[in-house]
């Protein structure tokens, strides 16, 4: 049995983006829970939205699969898939991460204001277009 470089690359891009939805949504589920805590300090409503910032990150687990998927049924050489599957999975965490950050600012922000929902999840959402951009690109290529 010869060892194939390119069912890892498959592997590896799904479990580098899982690290990084998990790293993102800790980081994001940190501040809403700090978020929550000042709310239930103060005597104010907690709000329920907050679940929005705290698990955005997790979308990269998915892109990761997709790709996943797709590079399974490659006939790219395998070297490639491989390189491939590091760099893309590498831009998904990254992007999870970021996300994570930004959902936890935006929790934050919120939970103290009860305002800005919409600009906060658009800071969110343009985190999440990295690793769109990088499932979408690296899908073309393999």
């Amino acid at each position: 049995m010869t060892f194939d470089f390119g069912m890892l690359g498959a592997a590896v891009v799904m479990g580098i983006a899982a690290i990084g939805s998990a790293i993102g949504i800790g980081i994001a589920g940190q501040g809403a829970i700090g978020a929550w805590k000042r709310c239930y300090i103060n005597n104010k409503p907690a709000p329920f939205i907050l679940t929005v910032f705290a698990g955005a990150p997790l979308t990269q687990t998915i892109y990761g699969f997709l790709l996943m998927q797709n590079m399974i049924s490659s006939e790219k050489n395998p070297g490639f898939l491989l390189g491939l599957g590091i760099a893309s999975g590498l831009a998904m965490c990254f992007s999870a991460i970021a996300q994570g950050k930004a959902g936890a600012a935006g929790s934050d922000a919120l939970g103290e204001t009860g305002k800005g929902f919409a600009q906060y999840i658009m800071v969110v959402g343009l985190c999440e277009t990295v690793a769109l951009f990088a499932m979408v690109f690296s899908m073309i290529v393999c």
